[in-house]
């Protein structure tokens, strides 16, 4: 087996379908190993010998509430945990970071090849109630890339729109792209204020928390653009369990960065899979993940077509959780 470090920088030097497959390969075999969660997991299965990784089983989600998903080989105490947003009764999940600069890495990478630089931009935030429960990997990772914009203007705003507003209109007089990053139901409270943000890149996520009422992404998407002004809304696809983090490029479909793939499990039968432009359950490889689990089973329902993903709602039975839609 490959030493950690040669493992982590083949998994971002991933050109290929091939450099792919086999930077997979050697995951699950480090996971299958160090991991003894996943290994029982796999056993049980009696999937512990994948030929590629289209063989390798997937972990469900819900195990990161239940169970401590981190390898036997991490050697340090000092662990960043994340823990997803507490809007149900139901435990909170969590992810054990031992290394927070693979996570960094990962979303630093991803971002500036799907936008924009940092150090080029500026960042504004409008993520409420993520800064108020803590633990968030998407408060960590945008306070990342605001301080790598280093700009002044770049920040956190909880919810103080006529602030907001006064911040974005010095932030368009400045020779740099703005970026605003806001959970759904916030930017729906800012759009009231018929706010223009024309030239701002609008990065739409973790849905509504329960504070309004569901809507499907086309309607948010189109209720936004209205209000603000703009011709596009983007989105992000990311989640506590994750390392990487997938983007639209300003339609409902998402792109993954090359460490990152998408497989589509029928409804009815989880160690199956289906086609493109078919609806199932939404399975993510995520070898970013190498100290956690690589290979996890979602809650989400969506669909494939040339490469590019789109989610379409949760299970039924699934927590309401920040990730996107419910099922109508």
């Amino acid at each position: 087996m490959k030493e950690i470090q040669d493992i982590l920088t083949s998994i971002f030097n991933i050109q290929s379908e091939e450099d792919f497959n086999q930077s997979a390969l050697e995951v699950f075999d480090y996971q299958y190993q160090y991991s003894n969660v996943y290994k029982q997991f796999c056993n049980q299965l009696g999937k512990h010998s994948p030929k590629t990784y289209q063989d390798i089983p997937f972990l469900p989600i819900s195990f990161f509430k239940t169970h401590r998903i981190l390898s036997s080989q991490v050697e340090t105490d000092d662990l960043l945990v994340f823990k997803s947003s507490g809007t149900t009764l139901g435990k909170r999940s969590q992810h054990f970071v031992p290394y927070p600069e693979v996570y960094e890495k990962s979303f630093l990478e991803t971002f500036s090849k799907q936008f924009i630089n940092p150090k080029e931009a500026i960042i504004l935030a409008l993520l409420p109630n993520y800064i108020e429960q803590g633990n968030s990997s998407l408060v960590y990772m945008v306070d990342h890339l605001i301080k790598e914009s280093a700009h002044p203007l770049s920040g956190f705003y909880l919810f103080n729109p006529k602030e907001l507003i006064n911040v974005i209109e010095k932030s368009k007089k400045e020779n740099r792209q703005v970026v605003l990053f806001g959970v759904s139901y916030a930017l729906l409270d800012f759009a009231d204020y018929n706010v223009d943000l024309e030239g701002v890149k609008v990065i739409e996520t973790g849905g509504m928390k329960g504070r309004r009422k569901e809507m499907i992404k086309d309607e948010l998407h189109e209720v936004l653009k209205k209000k603000f002004k703009i011709c596009a809304i983007y989105s992000e696809y990311g989640m506590t369990e994750l390392m990487s983090q997938a983007y639209t490029d300003g339609t409902t479909f998402f792109q993954t960065p090359p460490w990152m793939k998408i497989r589509i499990r029928d409804i009815n039968d989880p160690l199956e899979f289906i086609g493109e432009n078919k609806t199932g359950g939404v399975n993510v490889i995520d070898l970013a993940n190498l100290f956690s689990c690589s290979f996890i089973a979602t809650d989400d329902l969506g669909s494939l077509s040339d490469n590019k993903f789109k989610i379409l709602g949760r299970f039924d039975s699934s927590d309401i959780r920040g990730c996107n839609l419910l099922v109508n």
